[in-house]
């Protein structure tokens, strides 16, 4: 069996558009980076996800020094906004159960995003004054806008294995990992407890139970049957399908492309 390393390491900025990759990531106290620190919310002020909208896969991320730009693949109509704000009026938004205190960008951003999207949306920060702590059933942790939990890892090889049995392979960009890992075996990532990439601990607190944004095609917003649909007939546990797993980290460490994954 092939020594395990992290491949790629991958960030989103805004929740549910697409991400970039990057060579080396701090460990923040509820998440990597950078990472899931801005949402896109409706007029009930609650988050909006490719679920939904599946457009929002169309709407790309990329660092450009003093932040970021999110870019409409569909057009190539592009917007600057910052890594963070740092101040004024704050809005109540809802992501899934959890009611955040947001600070929301400016009109011309939340136009932007409403002309591209074709629906009224406003885009919001999460400053570090807003605490959201992980469901205490799996763990006990801090964590920014993401679904549930700071950090999703996959293995090539989980992919691989999928990949063998899909008529059209699909890439990886399609579950959004935050850490790929190669060698090993596939689903090894399942049975991890505590583990380490480099000098950084991590523990894996449970799978990930995947929604349809695997079906949703990150350039084109467009929606298959697969590769849930396979994905199901093996990967099921009751009603989930499960591909990942979801883990929690000290903060403070740095994981580095290459770095080697240790179990135990």
């Amino acid at each position: 069996m092939s020594a395990m390393a992290v491949a790629s390491i991958h960030i989103y900025p805004v929740k549910s558009l697409g991400g970039f990759s990057i060579q080396q990531v701090r460990l923040a106290d509820r998440g990597l980076e950078h990472d899931r620190r801005w949402m896109l919310v409706d007029e009930a002020n609650c988050f909006m996800s490719q679920r939904e909208v599946p457009a929002m896969a169309c709407l790309h991320c990329a660092p450009n020094g003093a932040g970021f730009t999110v870019t409409d693949v569909r057009n190539g109509l592009s917007i600057d906004l910052p890594w963070k704000l740092d101040g004024g009026a704050r809005i109540n938004a809802r992501v899934w159960e959890d009611e955040v205190e947001l600070l929301p960008g400016t009109e011309p951003v939340h136009r932007w995003f409403s002309e591209a999207l074709q629906r009224p949306l406003r885009l919001a920060y999460m400053p570090d004054s807003t605490v959201r702590a992980t469901d205490p059933k799996y763990a006990e942790a801090s964590v920014a806008l993401n679904d549930a939990f700071p950090a999703l890892i996959i293995s090539q090889a989980s992919l691989d294995d999928l990949n063998a049995r899909l008529e059209t392979p699909v890439p990886m960009d399609r579950f959004r990992p935050n850490f790929v890992v190669s060698g090993g075996q596939p689903f090894q990532e399942d049975g991890w407890g505590r583990f380490a990439m480099g000098d950084a601990p991590f523990q894996n607190v449970k799978p990930c139970a995947r929604c349809v944004i695997p079906n949703t095609d990150q350039q084109t917003g467009g929606r298959q049957q697969e590769p849930l649909r396979t994905l199901a007939g093996y990967r099921s546990d009751g009603n989930k399908v499960l591909f990942g797993v979801n883990a929690i980290f000290e903060a403070g460490g740095l994981v580095n492309v290459g770095d080697v994954v240790s179990i135990g």
